[in-house]
């Protein structure tokens, strides 16, 4: 099932999504709502649909309740590429790399993104498998890891490179305003198989830049909830960056950052396309 949070005539929705028609779910006022109650047997769904192209999609969790947790260097070739320009004391981790992003409103597929281009100019993308949490858990083991995701989306873990360098965390370069993408819905987790082995890429103006699969984590989703939920309670509503494979604009020589008109699309197999304009 593909879930969506959208905004029509002013007013925010979610709903059901199906061969590009949009059945707004009646029996919740909004996602975290949903992912709080988790029973999708229950839904009540409208008659009438909308179709895509008269609606406006929004990220699935336009205001998550808690900062986004990240994983840093989580591809082995991502780690290489960045060798020397991030952090010149880790190289391939032995350990997982957590960060956040503060979000104040998460963009959704098609929404513009702020390079603060007269202010900064290292602009860039990162194309990221998003994990939905569903329950709330604490000390997971990860066998039964599955049993907590709600669902996935696509993410662009968007990063001001030259604040991340210039700060000893990493908080600051990724949370500007608008640099949180998250879309185009939520899929949620029984569509597909676990663990996920999927096709991951990015797009900058249609030029091929990242290109993997999911199967390339250092550590996986299993890995990580446990790891992560150890003496820390995990919430419905929680969302978790898994981290970006190679080619993101600083690992080239020169660096290929993002510049106001261009276009960045993300895919991940079977969950779909997140678009971005830089502005």
């Amino acid at each position: 099932m593909k879930l969506v949070t959208f905004e029509y005539e002013n007013k925010r929705k979610i709903g059901k999504l199906e061969n590009d028609e949009v059945h707004e779910i009646l029996n919740y006022d909004s996602m975290l709502d949903l992912i709080d109650e988790n029973d999708l047997s229950n839904l009540k769904l409208s008659e009438e649909f909308y179709n895509l192209d008269e609606i406006k999609l929004l990220s699935p969790i336009p205001n998550p309740r808690r900062n986004i947790i990240c994983l840093g260097k989580n591809y082995i070739d991502h780690a290489i590429e960045l060798k020397g320009k991030i952090s010149a004391d880790v190289f391939i981790p032995e350990r997982p790399i957590y960060f956040s992003k503060f979000v104040d409103e998460a963009i959704g597929t098609n929404c513009d993104v702020l390079s603060y281009y007269d202010e900064l100019g290292t602009l860039d993308y990162e194309v990221e498998l998003a994990i939905i949490i569903g329950k709330k858990g604490k000390n997971i083991m990860a066998e039964d890891a599955e049993n907590y995701i709600f669902g996935y989306a696509v993410a662009n873990d968007y990063s001001m490179r030259e604040l991340q360098k210039d700060h000893y965390q990493w908080v600051k370069g990724k949370s500007l305003d608008t640099h949180t993408a998250i879309g185009p819905s939520i899929i949620t987790a029984d569509e597909i198989p676990y663990p996920l082995v999927l096709d991951i890429k990015s797009y900058v103006n249609d030029e091929l830049r990242q290109s993997s699969s999911t199967e390339n984590l250092i550590f996986d989703m299993g890995y990580i909830i446990s790891d992560f939920s150890k003496n820390t309670t995990l919430l419905p509503g929680d969302i978790i960056f898994t981290g970006t494979p190679a080619g993101v604009g600083m690992g080239f020589a020169p660096p290929k950052y993002l510049n106001p008109g261009d276009r960045v699309r993300c895919e991940i197999e079977k969950i779909g396309e997140l678009a971005n304009y830089i502005k």
